[in-house]
């Protein structure tokens, strides 16, 4: 297997792979197939070509009639005990509404009705993309899921901006607030491009 050692053209480096998904050969070559333009890995006895696409994450920003926003306390890493909007990986075979709602009855044991595209955020270094999706709570219903500790709805005065678990959420929350004050809705295309830098005490185990 000849692996790669630098990000491909500037972008993030691919997950190394060690054995077709196809035929189960051990021998991959990390090339540029004919008539492409990207290196992947392509295996030697097959010929079968790893494309290796961004992961979507689908959620929603469920809002009640007075305004408040539900939030969920996580119960798993990353980013345990700390606050988020309900969302998660979309499945295959999957609409990105329809993973934006089994989402939110998963994390919040919450109803809601899809409106509208809010936000859209890329993480290339990562490798995701993010579809937060406005959505009006169908009632008071709801609790913590298996993911959850807690569930609760916050004005925008009472959210935890300090202990929000991913910048996303934060980059999400902050459009909708300010969307309200000036009557707009959205949507909100953009990236993040690095991460931020860590802590001193955090940089040794990075």
């Amino acid at each position: 297997m000849t692996a790669p050692s630098l990000p491909r053209a500037g972008l993030p480096a691919p997950l190394t792979l060690h054995f077709c998904s196809h035929c189960g050969s051990p021998r991959l070559d990390f090339r540029v197939p004919d008539g492409d333009s990207l290196p992947r890995y392509v295996c030697a006895d097959c010929g079968s070509i790893h494309y290796q696409n961004p992961k979507v994450v689908v959620g929603c920003l469920p809002v009640w009639d007075d305004g408040r926003i539900l939030l969920c306390k996580r119960a798993i890493e990353p980013r345990l005990g700390l606050w988020t909007l309900p969302a998660g990986f979309l499945e295959n075979g999957e609409s990105v509404i329809a993973g934006a709602v089994r989402e939110t009855v998963e994390e919040a044991g919450a109803r809601v009705e899809v409106q509208d595209l809010h936000t859209l955020i890329s993480l290339p270094p990562i490798h995701q993309v993010y579809m937060m999706f406005r959505a009006q709570l169908l009632d008071l219903d709801f609790g913590p899921g298996p993911e959850s500790l807690e569930v609760r709805l916050f004005d925008e005065a009472d959210v935890p901006w300090d202990a929000l678990a991913f910048r996303t959420i934060v980059r999400t929350l902050r459009n909708f607030f300010l969307d309200r004050k000036r009557g707009a809705t959205g949507p909100h295309l953009s990236s993040i491009e690095r991460r931020p830098p860590l802590p001193p005490d955090l940089r040794g185990a990075a």
